[in-house]
């Protein structure tokens, strides 16, 4: 379904790019500008790739790495990650400011030296230098979700201001397409370096050399963007720009006062909250089902799994960009609406019904949603947001999700903590009921985001 969804799309572009020009002019400057276009996407698609493949390389590994191979207790492992969620919510604060003020490409050079660092800091087993480690992994967590996008958003409408919206929007389709081929590729390249060298801490390697190679491609590839000093650095502004309404300059007073911005704030903490709640908490899941099912002596193929949510995910990436080409006039809102409702539903149905297909298809259908979220969000903020302080902006939708994870962190019991590292503990008694409590409340905040988003409509 995926092949045959991209196949369309790609035939249907090919087909429109390919239109006959009704002048021989028309037809130089479209293909002048098809070809800027391109290389725009040759520059900064693969590198985006990258940094996102050193962060999925890391993934099935960084639970089992501290459980397993340095044996630390469940209840320190909970705290490391804790810590890294905890970073990620202050340095959000302010990582976005200074990346609006100081250069985007500046931001994205300083992730790839923070992500390595925290990726050294995993050759070690002092306590100390882990926890400083998971603190550097969570502040560029928080660099790599705000000043990627940024940067590519303020350089596209820098360099094709006449473009229609369409052509973003389905550069961020293909963002998250691609992405989760990267994460189901990442996930077997982790697999085999771990199996040749003998150690879990081999990925984590292969991730700096894949970060450096992005530190290099982007110093070379890339043009510095501002925010706020963009406007500060002009040297000459025309009478007309002068007497022109200047956007808010407070990214806070600007998330608080304006209700579509505040609306996505709300949808941002709720949905990706939830989505990070869901990667610790689905594999213990599925465990139970699977236990509850009767089957005895099988253990779930948690690599085949993976790949089939990712490939989920790949599916509603595709389903976003077929909507989005086929349906233009179908307010993004209302999609919106749509998929936070079918998303709570996911999370909610495998509370209520403990079958094990069940279970899992509903946790594929939340991956579709999850591909079709990411690009209709990030088409919604690069509309919304203004280039002066968009990473501002970014970076502080942030924080309240890594917040609300922390939270929900601090109440996890000893045995029911997962990661994407596919590795759980069949729970019993509390442990179970308390996951349900956490699904069934991501499943109500979710209901919130909608009736709140719906609101506007």
């Amino acid at each position: 379904m995926n092949a045959a969804l991209g196949y369309r799309e790609y035939s249907r572009d090919t087909i429109r790019l390919e239109q006959k020009p009704k002048s021989p002019a028309e037809g130089f400057v479209r293909e002048k500008a098809r070809g800027k276009l391109k290389q725009f996407k040759w520059n900064f698609i693969p590198i985006y790739l990258a940094v996102n493949g050193a962060d999925w390389l890391q993934g099935p590994y960084i639970y089992p790495l501290y459980k397993d191979e340095k044996k630390l207790a469940e209840e320190t492992v909970a705290k490391l990650f804790m810590a890294g969620f905890l970073a990620a919510a202050i340095s959000a604060s302010f990582m976005g400011k200074l990346a609006d003020i100081y250069g985007r490409k500046q931001a994205c050079l300083t992730f790839c030296v923070l992500y390595s660092l925290s990726c050294f800091s995993l050759l070690t087993s002092n306590i100390a230098i882990l926890v400083i480690g998971r603190i550097l992994g969570g502040a560029s967590t928080t660099l790599m979700f705000s000043v990627f996008e940024s940067w590519m958003v303020t350089e596209f409408n820098k360099r094709f201001p006449d473009e229609a919206g369409s052509t973003l929007s389905g550069i961020f389709s293909v963002m998250t397409t691609l992405n989760s081929v990267v994460a189901i590729a990442a996930g077997v390249v982790a697999e085999f370096a771990t199996d040749m060298v003998g150690t879990q801490k081999t990925p984590f390697m292969v991730a700096v050399a894949v970060l450096m190679s992005s530190f290099v491609a982007i110093s070379h590839f890339w043009d510095e963007n501002y925010g706020e000093r963009s406007v500060q650095r002009s040297p000459i502004l025309d009478s007309e720009k002068l007497l022109a309404p200047k956007p808010p300059r407070h990214s806070l007073r600007l998330l608080l006062q304006d209700k579509q911005l505040r609306a996505l704030g709300i949808t941002s903490c709720f949905f990706e909250g939830s989505m990070y709640i869901f990667i610790f908490f689905k594999f213990p899941a599925l465990k139970l089902a699977h236990q509850l099912s009767g089957t005895q002596g099988v253990e779930l193929p948690f690599g085949l799994i993976f790949a089939i949510l990712m490939s989920s995910m790949m599916l509603g990436s595709l389903l976003y960009k077929y909507i989005s080409t086929h349906y233009p006039q179908l307010p993004p809102t209302k999609l919106l609406i749509a998929l936070l409702f079918i998303a709570g539903a996911t999370l909610f149905f495998p509370v209520v019904c403990r079958d094990e297909r069940v279970t899992f298809w509903c946790f594929c259908l939340f991956e579709v949603c999850c591909g079709i979220y990411f690009p209709l969000m990030a088409y919604q903020k690069g509309k919304m947001i203004d280039d002066s302080v968009r990473a501002n902006v970014y970076g502080l939708m942030r924080i309240p999700l890594n917040v609300f994870v922390v939270l929900v962190l601090s109440t996890t019991k000893e045995g029911e903590y997962s990661s994407k590292a596919m590795d759980g503990m069949l729970l019993t008694g509390l442990g179970f009921r308390h996951r349900d409590l956490v699904f069934t409340s991501c499943s109500a905040l979710m209901l919130f985001a909608v009736v709140v988003n719906a609101s506007l409509v």
